[in-house]
């Protein structure tokens, strides 16, 4: 997606975060890192509209089937592993994030690496709801119920514009960033643990303000006292890039639970063929830029304020 240009990516991504986070219909739990953008673009190019999924045996369990000729998605599992099971699984052709250097510790996993651990890549395959066949009444109403995000769980319609400015405002409140407004563009600054951004009537709408307000949170959530992002020694001159790369994939996430489905973000510069060379010269800089957009996702909704009730005359 990233190689056919910025309008193809974008597009995709923001068409799929109308449908919420992909979500596992038997345990309610919404899938992580990569696995958001496979799924993602999954449900995108078979015209799903539920962004819930199971596994084959899942789906046995609930007495479904999976219609004949239907196909799983693809999806990565990570689990640490000792170092002498990495060679083993590096000489079978396994595949280990951090790069080629991940078992010496290269990878930035910190305390992992220092006691000898690495993450090892398993797969494992999904399948639509929209995919199988007799699942129990009782599971097809649990799936009208909804779930957090900007759709529900059954994948409805997103919600108006109005409230996923309202959601994507409380998500900025309850971090308790400094944020400050007049200046001529978007930008975090981490010397003074600041987010800088233009007057609110100088974007085009409420909702794009919000998205690069968005944005520049997730890089806000690097700070050495927040989530401490620092990758400097693996990727060198493109740590920018990649940092850059966290954050689109952290506002792409946190735009589909707050429902900011046509917003864009503005002022942003294109780093996209910095982002292919990083890419290309590291296979698997993708699973860990995925997996810190994740992280800032997490970081940041834990701590949104909850909706305003409705007033009460006294």
């Amino acid at each position: 997606m990233l190689a056919q240009g910025g309008h193809v990516f974008r597009a995709r991504w923001v068409a799929a975060a109308s449908r919420g986070m992909p979500r596992n219909r038997c345990t309610g739990q919404a899938y992580r890192g990569v696995n958001v953008l496979l799924l993602w673009d999954a449900a995108i190019a078979g015209g799903y509209v539920r962004n819930v999924w199971l596994t084959y045996r899942q789906a046995c369990a609930l007495g479904a089937q999976v219609r004949k000729g239907e196909h799983g998605v693809m999806c990565a599992h990570f689990e640490r592993v000792a170092r002498d099971v990495v060679r083993g699984a590096r000489a079978a052709g396994g595949v280990i994030e951090g790069g080629p250097d991940a078992e010496d510790g290269e990878g930035g996993e910190g305390a992992d690496a220092r006691a000898g651990l690495v993450l090892r890549c398993r797969p494992f395959w999904l399948f639509n709801v929209a995919q199988v066949d007799g699942l129990p009444e009782s599971v097809a109403e649990a799936m009208g119920k909804g779930a957090p995000g900007a759709t529900d769980e059954a994948g409805g319609a997103p919600d108006e514009p109005a409230n996923a400015v309202e959601k994507a405002l409380r998500l900025a409140a309850g971090c308790g960033a400094v944020v400050r407004h007049g200046f001529s563009g978007a930008v975090y600054l981490p010397g003074l643990d600041e987010v800088r951004l233009p007057l609110p009537r100088q974007f085009v709408n409420g909702e794009n303000y919000c998205a690069t307000l968005l944005h520049e949170l997730v890089h806000w959530t690097g700070h050495p006292q927040r989530l401490s992002r620092a990758f400097g020694q693996r990727f060198g001159d493109a740590a920018y890039a990649f940092e850059e790369l966290v954050a689109e994939l952290g506002s792409a996430f946190l735009m589909g639970h707050c429902g900011l489905v046509d917003a864009t973000i503005e002022g942003h510069a294109a780093y996209l063929q910095a982002w292919l060379a990083v890419l290309r010269r590291d296979r698997t800089a993708i699973f860990t830029a995925a997996r810190l957009a994740s992280e800032a996702f997490d970081f940041l909704v834990a701590r949104q304020l909850p909706p305003l009730g409705t007033l009460q005359r006294p």
